[in-house]
């Protein structure tokens, strides 16, 4: 399957996850903007995956990236990311969403699992989104962080040089 394949319209998003139930396949579903792609991420990414049978990452759109990284961010468009991401084996699809939350992302994609990194906890998570994917049967999953390695130190690194 070409990578653009695994690019999921967010109209699209209830039909492709309809099918994942008729087949009984459990889906982890994990989020976050993914500006420049580094081990952490990769790392992240595939302990995520092992968790269930498909990946879904929801991406954050670029707007929403800049209200939570800043003006100067992201450095890689939307389509870029999501073109990258879905060329990793670990991810089986790539959602674009827009809003700052990923509440609706998560309450459209009804996740079996919903994988956060673990620069979070259970009580530092978005509260409503916890809801959502506690309220529909969902188990929530933090998977430890690669230590330093973050798209914040290295960008601060790339401005050095």
């Amino acid at each position: 399957m070409s990578f653009r394949q695994k690019i999921i319209a967010w109209d699209q998003l209830p039909e492709w996850r309809a099918a994942l139930r008729k087949q009984g396949r459990r889906l982890v579903a994990t989020n976050g903007c993914f500006d420049i792609l580094h081990l952490g991420h990769v790392t992240y990414l595939e302990t995520a995956r092992q968790l269930g049978d498909l990946l879904l990452v929801g991406l954050n759109g670029d707007n929403s990236v800049r209200q939570l990284k800043g003006p100067d961010r992201p450095v890689n468009c939307e389509s870029d990311r999501a073109a990258v991401l879905a060329a990793l084996e670990s991810v089986d699809g790539v959602c674009i969403f827009e809003d700052v939350s990923a509440l609706r992302f998560l309450a459209v994609a009804q996740p079996d699992i919903y994988a956060k990194g673990g620069d979070y906890t259970l009580d530092s998570l978005n509260q409503d989104e916890r809801r959502t994917v506690e309220g529909a049967g969902a188990k929530i999953q933090i998977i430890p962080v690669v230590p330093g390695k973050s798209t914040t130190s290295l960008l601060k690194k790339i401005n050095r040089l």
